[in-house]
């Protein structure tokens, strides 16, 4: 039973979260067994990333700079960014500026849940560190992954040069984003906690301004005044 506790306990941040950035969309839902499907994705690739990370780690030795921005985000938002370029990126589904934010999050939240699962399967008496990490890591993971899906959304909409623009910077802000996470958490200080906080305060502040942004872009809310104006 206690068991069966604390791997729902490590489950429940992940589905909160997807539940959360999922109902901010205010005009147009995604299909739910859609977003479903990107969230299990992530489950998936949790196992390539290991084996890539474990092989840097053989070839490159474990030098914290290199782990935190390369082995650990580098891997991590590289693959996430993948998945949703080739999966997501041209589905008809994709058809407002947030809905790039909700796919990168449930696909950051998929893998961030797999990876608190491991933990907890690792930890299996203990419910403090849980706790930590549902403020920590997996929320970390949901808003990277709000900065990634963003730029997915304004690429999705953009032209010419701007759609690699707006690529590039999907890629590369999330993997800075979640290169200083790591740097902090793995400096060894026993201070970390007064860098982690307002690096976590300073995410979702940004994090929910985009979202603001997204969705005050969205083509539905347009066509939503032209009917008022015709009515």
């Amino acid at each position: 039973m206690l068991v069966l506790s604390i791997l729902t306990a490590a489950i429940a941040p992940g589905v909160a979260l997807l539940t959360y950035f999922y109902l901010k969309d205010r005009y147009d839902a995604e299909p739910v067994h859609v977003v479903v499907k990107v969230f299990f994705l992530g489950f998936l690739i949790v196992l390539p990333i290991m084996v890539i990370q474990r092989g840097l780690v053989l070839w490159w030795g474990d030098n914290p700079f290199v782990f935190s921005f390369i082995v650990s985000a580098g891997v991590e938002e590289l693959v996430k960014w993948f998945v949703l370029y080739h999966i997501i990126y041209n589905h008809t589904e994709f058809d407002e500026p947030y809905d790039g934010i909700v796919y990168a999050v449930a696909v950051s939240l998929g893998f961030a849940t797999v990876e608190n699962v491991l933990y907890a399967v690792n930890q299996p008496t203990s419910f403090g560190p849980l706790l930590i990490r549902a403020f920590l890591p997996v929320s970390g993971h949901a808003l990277f992954g709000v900065t990634m899906g963003y730029y997915f959304g304004k690429a999705k909409f953009a032209s010419g040069t701007g759609i690699r623009k707006f690529l590039l910077l999907s890629f590369m802000l999330p993997v800075l984003e979640h290169g200083v996470y790591d740097w902090i958490m793995g400096s060894g200080t026993v201070y970390w906690i007064w860098f982690i906080v307002p690096l976590m305060l300073y995410l979702w502040v940004k994090g929910l301004r985009k979202m603001n942004r997204a969705n005050a872009r969205s083509p539905f809310r347009i066509l939503g005044r032209e009917e008022e104006v015709k009515l």
